[in-house]
């Protein structure tokens, strides 16, 4: 009787078993895909990550300027990219950029903010014979200055000629004719293309115009499309430069062993550290800094030849770390925006909702938005 049971039991699960199996090999994948998907804008939100490092160019392309805190608004940290070098040429002006003049890491910066002052000192590629220093005012009396017309990566402004001594300066230490010029509170365009200002339809204009607290509705749903909301200064193509310490670490890996990439090099205004893995921050929306202001991290930084640059000769570098952009070239390239490049860090902007605050080493950082896809270059001819 036992064996007749047996056989029974036997002939049912041979019967059964295949259905069940092509049922679990269906169905099984399809959940695990969307638990993780799930799951994981939950874990991004939950990491509590911190700023580990805040950096501020007051002059751009120079070497950055380590702070513990800076004071952080719409258009960038104060005093971050407030000037900008041009080279002279027979045509006008030219910017100058690290990937195109390297010797300008031979710059070093320093704020005193109890005097205002801005202090160079020109490292003059060892040389401590041509060494020399400048220093100059964080905030020059621009009703005193000529204007200047600025345009950078097509967008344009008009800041402020510095007095000729400055640019002189300046002038000796290259070889060449440079101009040194002050911001202001002029600021420039930005040009992604999702970020520009839309035409309300016919719709949106009634609401606003006739319904009563409907403007601030609208222009909420409206979201990054806003008119006059998004502008810089001197900063490339956003007012901060987000990177993360756990990718940084993935760029090391790929240098002979005992070498460490200089996160320098890749001009961050502030890194966070404790991000679970490398590259994590590639789908991140926004963060919250100590859950009192918020950040839209709206574009990826597609990077050039000058986090090739040896800081120390200021020269292209040789060996292992004249080679980094090749390194990063390999699996790096996600922006199909920019196919060519490779990313490393987030183009963000901070949230106009917010007030200036003061913003430290060892804040608390949480992701409040996960993307749920790559975002896409959209600046135009860059």
């Amino acid at each position: 009787m036992a064996l007749d049971f047996e056989e029974e039991h036997t002939f049912q699960i041979e019967k059964v078993s295949p259905i069940w199996l092509i049922t679990a090999l269906c169905v099984v994948p399809f959940g695990v895909y969307y638990l993780l998907n799930f799951l994981s804008p939950l874990v991004h939100r939950l990491t509590a990550m911190t700023i580990s490092e805040i950096y501020v160019y007051p002059i751009k392309s120079l070497r950055a300027v380590k702070v513990n805190e800076a004071a952080a608004t719409k258009y960038g940290f104060k005093y971050d990219r407030s000037f900008i070098l041009l080279e002279k040429t027979a045509d006008g002006y030219k910017n100058m950029l690290v990937s195109r003049v390297p010797e300008m890491t031979q710059f070093l910066q320093e704020m005193d903010n109890d005097n205002g002052t801005l202090t160079i000192k020109y490292r003059a590629f060892g040389d401590a014979d041509k060494a020399k220093s400048l220093t100059i005012p964080l905030v020059p009396d621009a009703e005193k200055l000529e204007r200047f017309e600025v345009t950078l990566h097509s967008s344009a402004t008009s800041g402020f000629k510095m007095p000729e001594k400055y640019s002189a300066w300046f002038s000796e230490c290259f070889g060449y004719e440079v101009v040194l010029v002050y911001l202001g509170d002029s600021k420039r365009a930005v040009l992604f293309q999702n970020m520009q200002p839309v035409e309300p339809d016919p719709m949106t204009r009634f609401l606003k115009k006739h319904i009563p607290f409907a403007g601030s509705y609208v222009d909420k749903i409206m979201g990054l499309h806003q008119q006059d909301q998004w502008k810089i200064g001197f900063a490339d193509c956003a007012p901060y430069l987000i990177a993360s310490q756990t990718s940084l670490e993935d760029v090391s890996s790929r240098l002979p062993e005992g070498v460490e990439m200089d996160i320098t090099k890749f001009r961050p205004n502030i890194v966070i550290k404790g991000a679970f893995e490398a590259y994590q921050e590639d789908y991140w929306g926004k963060i919250k800094i100590n859950n009192k202001a918020e950040m839209i991290m709206a574009h990826n930084c597609v990077r050039c030849k000058s986090v090739n640059v040896d800081y120390e000769t200021g020269k292209a570098g040789t060996g292992p770390t004249g080679e980094v952009l090749k390194k990063l070239q390999k699996d790096r390239r996600i922006d199909i925006g920019s196919k060519w490049s490779p990313v490393f860090g987030r183009y963000t902007f901070w949230d106009p909702k917010y007030p200036t605050q003061a913003i430290k080493v060892g804040d608390r950082v949480n992701v409040s938005k996960v993307n749920e896809g790559l975002t896409v270059w959209s600046w135009p001819g860059l």
